[in-house]
């Protein structure tokens, strides 16, 4: 039994095995590749591109800038670029016509106070059947000729309506109850609206004037607003201009110097001093040269197109064909200050401050104009009618009341009924009326009407007062809350601008002073590099340095010279920085923004 047992240990022991090398041969097949398999020289071969290219063409391109004749050359003050800009700039423009829609917005509010002549004129004629027990006749025609007119005007402090009406009528009808034909009917009447309450100091109407009013504060605000963003711009573009100018006349310098360097090493090539490759390098140091003189033209050529984009007219002005030559000095001197002065000084010109007040008064407005909707609406209304009527006696007119057959038969009625008892009081017989006539005062034709109302021969008065009331206010009492968390709003807005305002000072400040730290290193690096240069010449020609320390020496003092100018553009930037921090930009380039009418 033992040996049996130990024959099973070893026949599982060995299965094992067998399991765990195929195990691990497994693993082996999948494992990822060793570090030694992913070297660059173990990557199967890249094709071949191009065998053998090289570029033989040593001419350069023709040194000039597209679609600008170098010839043409038109000197450019910083003012000018910045009235041109503000005359021509395209969003500048814009800003006008916000403007002059403004202007109109504000005449269109005014328009609903505006007095309004309106009148009215037809003739109209009609026939009705007749259904009075008066008349037998069974039509009845009607010609009505109309004229009216009406005025209306305001008193907009006080929120008075007040109406003038003056109307006419000719009727000329067949019925025979009608004494006049034709009748001539006029009136004049004056009526007058005054709210006591709700619409005395204020309606839609004259918020909608005020809101105007305040937009086109705010569109003016906002135009000069672009105005110092346009001047911004052009003021940054103008000193990037003119430092990729003054850049460019480096490299070019530079190349000058180097080719001067070949012509030296040459000679000392000649003389057995400098082994041949040295003018070798210094002939690769004025190709690379001359490829900065490229680069540094492209660079003048884009900050120049960035600078006509901001100022000309349009693409077809002829400025786009000159080349411009800016001529202001370009060591502008920081403006001295303080921190708090600077800070006031923002304050009182930033133009966001400006609008957010102009927004804080049309707030204020609507929480008036919103407490009085919550006022009761009572008007006091006044009115005055005077009339008029004249015509001429219509002989057709019968009269109910002097009918004389009907008086004698209810006579006759009368004496049966006393006959019937002698002995009671008799009833006294019915008088028989006159023929009615027609009134004087009534006759006469349209001028006898215009009479009677100038002289007020048919007055009316009318005093009294109307009222609305409505049982729920919600809606009122709403958007009196909405505006005075408005008001919360704006006061939080202000906070943080004042606060944004401050920043942009401080940063600005700080940024005149670190430009300034900066360009006064990068002359001292420019004032030593033109003295280690001279001095690696100097020490060439002894035969004390090589041809490379030379060259290193040369590139130093090209970017030397660069970032010198580099570094008062910078400075001049940061000045643009502070007068636009402190609202000062319009003032500091003397420029006045003026609309165009």
């Amino acid at each position: 039994m033992q040996k049996q047992s130990s024959s099973i240990i070893r026949f599982l022991s060995a299965l094992l095995t067998v399991f765990a090398g195929f195990a691990i041969s497994v693993s082996a097949q999948t494992a990822n590749p060793t570090p030694d398999e992913v070297k660059p020289e173990n990557l199967a071969p890249v094709p071949e591109v191009a065998p053998g290219f090289e570029a033989n063409d040593a001419k350069l391109p023709d040194l000039g800038r597209v679609g600008v004749d170098l010839m043409s050359q038109k000197p450019l003050a910083l003012q000018e670029a910045i009235v041109r800009a503000l005359e021509n700039n395209k969003d500048i423009e814009v800003s006008r016509k916000d403007v002059r829609i403004a202007e109109f917005d504000l005449t269109a509010s005014k328009g609903f106070f505006t007095p309004t002549l309106s009148g009215t004129a037809y003739y109209e004629r009609s026939k009705t059947p007749n259904v009075s027990v008066f008349s037998n006749q069974l039509v009845t025609t009607n010609d009505t000729y109309v004229a009216d007119a009406e005025y209306r005007g305001y008193v907009p402090q006080f929120g008075t309506v007040f109406t003038a009406s003056f109307r006419n009528r000719k009727l000329v009808s067949d019925n025979p109850l009608t004494i006049l034909r034709p009748q001539f009917d006029s009136s004049f009447q004056f009526r007058l609206v005054q709210p006591l309450f709700r619409g005395r100091k204020s309606d839609d109407a004259r918020r909608n004037i005020e809101i105007a009013k305040k937009n086109l504060t705010i569109t003016d605000k906002e135009f000069r607003q672009k105005a110092i963003e346009i001047t911004v711009e052009v003021q940054k573009a103008y000193w990037n201009l003119t430092y990729a100018l003054r850049n460019l006349q480096v490299q070019r310098d530079g190349v000058r110097d180097a080719k001067q360097q070949l012509a030296h090493s040459r000679r000392l090539v000649e003389e057995g001093v400098l082994a041949p490759i040295d003018a070798v390098a210094v002939e690769t140091q004025v190709a690379n040269l001359e490829l900065n003189v490229y680069s540094a033209l492209e660079q003048v050529n884009g900050a120049e197109n960035l600078l006509k984009n901001l100022i000309a007219v349009d693409r077809n002005d002829p400025l786009w064909s000159e080349s411009l030559v800016p001529t202001d000095n370009v060591d502008l001197r920081e403006p001295l200050t303080t921190l708090p002065d600077a800070l006031q000084l923002a304050l009182q010109n930033r133009i966001e401050i400006d609008i957010l007040e102009v927004a804080k008064e049309i707030n204020e407005y609507d929480r008036k104009f919103y407490r009085e909707q919550l006022e009761p609406e009572i008007d006091f209304t006044a009115s005055y009618t005077s009339s008029g009527v004249a015509g001429t006696a219509n002989p057709d007119a019968i009269s109910i009341f002097s009918n004389t057959a009907s008086t004698e038969r209810l006579n006759q009625v009368i004496n049966r009924v006393n006959s019937l008892d002698p002995t009671a009081p008799p009833i006294d017989q019915l008088p028989i009326p006159p023929a009615r006539s027609v009134p004087e005062s009534f006759i006469g034709g349209y001028n006898g009407a215009i009479g009677d109302v100038l002289k007020s021969r048919y007055p009316t008065f009318r005093v009294g007062v109307t009222w609305i009331w409505s049982p729920d206010d919600s809606a009122q009492r709403a958007l009196l809350g909405k505006s005075l968390v408005q008001q919360e709003r704006l006061r939080v807005q202000e906070e943080q601008l004042e606060q944004a305002i401050q920043m942009d000072v401080r940063n600005a400040m700080q940024s005149m002073k670190t430009a300034r730290a900066r360009l006064r290193a990068a002359a001292i690096s420019r004032d030593n590099s033109e003295r280690e240069y001279e001095s690696e010449k100097r020490k060439l020609d002894a035969g004390l340095s090589d041809i490379y320390k030379v060259l290193e020496r040369q590139t130093a003092l090209m970017n030397a010279k660069s970032a010198e100018l580099r570094a008062q553009t910078e400075l001049n930037k940061a000045i643009t920085d502070f007068q636009r921090a402190t609202g000062s930009s319009l003032e500091a380039n003397d420029v006045e923004t003026r609309l165009k009418k």
